[in-house]
């Protein structure tokens, strides 16, 4: 039924806007989350890559002898590339991330867009989600990593080595020729069928020997065995030949093998590649050889050690990307952002805390699992403190840890550094290079001198106070009256050197 037209003279009816959905979920600022996402996510993949083409410099070198000695072609080399491209990227990955936090803060500070959304209202604590977002989803991505493909990757460049080593002794087995592809055997075949099968065959064996162990066979064949990275010479109705010691040995056999083990220079940074060890092993393998080998042995805490690894750095991951935030924040519009250099040091500082708590719980000396889950719960109390300061706009060092470094400075460096000034500067008065500074006496050098100030005590010192250079002295002035005309007090030090009568007449000066 159709809705009749209104009668003459009454008040249309007004519809009622829909209403929208009031609950949590669409009260949540997703504008601004996405902005801060976009500025975190484009420093992130630059810093990823030019942190990877400098990792990829650093590993292409000692790989160039893999691949020189093995004759690696172009596809192979894809191939075993892809195989440790996981283990660089577990420090890359964390690294990168660190970097894109504090660059796009300090962008969004320096631009004064921080200052902005707190004019609006908007707290640190609510730009953290988005932060909290993109680190918890790149931490997963550093343990998909350390947990799947690193142990699968280690296990791949094993097994392509050991086939790069079998093809370059297939390629090096021609007929009517001598191959050394064996190192310290040298194979000679008459002929060799299209089933791979030898007629005629020599083989000197130097390993370990002074004079060659010569063996001539009619037939033979070369297997190969992947698990045991191992070749075996099977040789048919023929003669061993030994010519070492007094007398010449000659054997004859019906079927004779030879084991060869191969090790093909496949060290790449001092690792052997071809050897499975624990970095080639998955979690459960790591637990289930732990608990034959017995957890309070050495082999066995290393085992649980690099089981609790490939968990503690995916974790650092996230907590060095939450660290990022509040030392982006440090940067000020004009000034020298100090967030970067402050990332690299808390960076530096992690790993070489997190590699002296892995020592020492595989020595025993800590218990394993609280030594090496330690860096992270130190670094994670360091992060809600530091952040806990920048949310309350204090700056990252309290005062009086400040004034207890600057204290110690101005008294055991500050001396140290004025003697070696003055005595470069007396070595370049005395070869010529400087020209001699006419003397002057004390009232007209602290005339020259300005007076320095502290802001934030409101104290001043004179050029003889060991609190004169000072980092917080920065306001300077012409003369002591100045100063205290301007509301500033003189340390304890200086109030006596004031009270002298000389000082006295020149400070009023």
């Amino acid at each position: 039924m159709k809705n009749s037209p209104p009668p003459p003279g009454a008040r249309p009816r007004l519809r009622s806007a829909p209403k929208k959905k009031s609950g949590p979920w669409f009260r949540l600022p997703w504008l601004l989350y996405i902005y801060i996402a976009n500025e975190l996510l484009a420093p992130f993949f630059a810093s990823f890559l030019i942190l990877y083409s400098v990792f990829f410099l650093i590993r292409l070198i000692p790989l160039l002898d893999v691949v020189l000695a093995l004759r690696i072609g172009p596809g192979d080399f894809v191939r075993l590339f892809s195989y440790i491209f996981p283990r660089m990227l577990l420090y890359i990955i964390p690294m990168a991330s660190m970097a894109g936090v504090i660059i796009g803060f300090t962008r969004l500070t320096n631009d004064r867009e921080i200052l902005a959304l707190k004019a609006c209202g908007v707290s640190l604590r609510q730009m953290l989600p988005p932060v909290l977002l993109i680190a918890a989803a790149i931490a997963c991505l550093t343990g998909f990593f350390s947990i799947r493909l690193i142990p699968a990757g280690a296990l791949g460049v094993k097994q392509l080595m050991f086939q790069l080593a079998k093809e370059k002794i297939d390629k090096g087995l021609k007929e009517k020729e001598f191959t050394e592809a064996l190192g310290d055997i040298v194979v000679y075949v008459d002929k060799i069928d299209d089933q791979q099968n030898w007629h005629g065959v020599y083989v000197s064996d130097m390993r370990g020997r002074t004079q060659p162990l010569i063996t001539v066979a009619k037939s033979g064949r070369m297997a190969a065995e992947m698990e045991r990275m191992q070749v075996t010479i099977t040789l048919d109705d023929g003669t061993l030949h030994n010519a070492e010691g007094p007398d010449n040995q000659v054997i004859r056999f019906k079927q004779y093998q030879l084991q060869i083990s191969l090790r093909p220079p496949t060290k790449v940074g001092g690792e052997d590649i071809t050897t499975l060890g624990r970095g080639a092993m998955s979690q459960q393998q790591l637990l289930n050889t732990c608990e034959k080998l017995g957890r309070d042995t050495r082999p066995g805490r290393m085992l649980l050690s690099e089981y609790h690894h490939r968990l503690v750095l995916p974790v650092s991951c996230f907590i060095l990307s939450l660290l990022g935030m509040p030392l982006g924040l440090q940067a000020r519009a004009g000034k020298r952002a100090v967030g970067i250099p402050l990332g690299l040091a808390f960076f530096i500082l992690y790993y070489i805390t997190f590699t002296t708590a892995r020592v020492l719980s595989e020595s025993g000396t800590l218990p394993l699992v609280f030594g090496m889950w330690l860096p992270n719960i130190l670094f994670l109390l360091l992060t809600i403190f530091i952040f806990r300061r920048v949310d309350q706009e204090r700056p990252l060092i309290p005062e009086p840890l400040q004034d207890f470094f600057i204290a110690g400075f101005n008294q055991l460096l500050r001396p140290l550094y004025d003697r070696m000034t003055a005595g470069i500067g007396r070595l370049l008065t005395s070869c010529g290079l400087r020209q001699p500074s006419s003397p002057a006496t004390a009232p007209d050098q602290e005339r020259r001198l300005p007076i320095h100030a502290d802001g934030a005590t409101g104290i001043f010192h004179l050029s003889n106070c060991t609190q004169y250079h000072g980092p917080r002295c920065r306001i300077k002035f012409k003369n002591a009256a100045v100063a205290q005309k301007a509301g500033f007090v003189p340390c304890e030090f200086c109030k006596k050197t004031l009270a002298q009568p000389d000082r006295r007449t020149s400070s009023s000066n």
